[in-house]
């Protein structure tokens, strides 16, 4: 069975100014999407999931959904605010869904074999496709997911801080711990993030990241709605507050529920938080293009 490729499209991208999922990025036009279902297709993926919002679909569709859908086939799932909350009597108040994790939930009835996660917007490279689709294919099990991560100073932007998952590895290969670090930049002394007491940590520029990049049983859809369920009923007052995938993934972890294998990514990561990022992906893909990379 060929493995799943679930793409995580539904943010509408405020810091950006822009739907940046659809936006033409490589030399010859293409959003960086394309350049990830071409990488998927010639790793193994059989097929896309793609999470969007029905605020964003129609635009989504006419400017890209004809050509990724010549590249493999696609289905598409939506994440709203009542998404997979339909044993709620009222709906928390909300200024946007659930985050990362939420939106892996809407994928539940669309996929049903071993699966990875990426972000639309992010360019991750070939071999981070072949290096997952090789451990879904044959590694992969309820109890087994996997991640590629991404070294820190391979993945900042030069025009503003980011969020990422900060991963601690252990000795033999596994995940043993991940938090969502925010605010993260390059400063005179170092790379650091600061908390939300203004304090600034510094973090080596080799601390493996996550950016997404996931592999999961589907198995996870009952951790996940488990995990979902309390989440909305602890946050029911807050309507910033999101369920990140890589606190799910931790906390299955520290629970010995799963172990979760970390194929450390040596390439540069590309993506567009801010409008002026676009230029610098721009200049990265097409240096790639005559070394056949993309």
């Amino acid at each position: 069975m060929h493995p799943t490729l679930v793409i995580l499209a539904a943010g509408i991208g405020s810091r950006y100014g822009g739907l940046k999922q659809v936006d033409g990025i490589g030399p010859k036009g293409e959003a960086i999407l394309e350049f990830s279902l071409h990488d998927a297709r010639q790793a193994g993926f059989g097929k896309a999931v793609i999470v969007l919002r029905k605020a964003i679909e129609d635009e989504f569709r006419q400017r890209i959904g004809a050509r990724i859908e010549r590249l493999m086939p696609v289905e598409y799932a939506f994440q709203e605010m009542d998404t997979a909350l339909d044993w709620l009597p009222e709906i928390p108040p909300r200024e946007k869904p659930w985050g990362t994790g939420h939106a892996i939930l809407a994928t539940r009835p669309c996929v049903h074999e071993p699966f990875a996660t990426i972000n639309a917007d992010d360019f991750y490279g070939a071999d981070a496709f072949r290096v997952m689709a090789g451990f879904l294919r044959r590694e992969c099990a309820p109890d087994l997911y996997g991640m590629v991560a991404y070294r820190l100073g391979n993945t900042l932007s030069e025009n503003g801080a980011v969020s990422r998952g900060v991963c601690t590895v252990g000795p033999e290969g596994y995940l043993s711990d991940v938090v969502e670090r925010t605010r993260i930049e390059r400063h005179d002394d170092g790379i650091g993030f600061t908390d939300d007491n203004e304090q600034r940590y510094l973090l080596p520029a080799d601390t493996p990241v996550s950016m997404n990049f996931w592999g999961f049983h589907p198995s996870l859809f009952e951790h996940l709605d488990a995990q979902f369920r309390t989440f909305v009923q602890q946050n029911w007052n807050n309507p910033r507050a999101e369920f990140y995938i890589p606190s799910v993934v931790s906390r299955l972890v520290h629970e010995h529920r799963v172990r979760v294998r970390v194929e450390t990514c040596e390439s540069s990561w590309y993506g567009v938080t801010y409008p002026a990022d676009k230029a610098t992906v721009q200049a990265a893909l097409a240096a790639l293009y005559p070394q056949g990379l993309i």
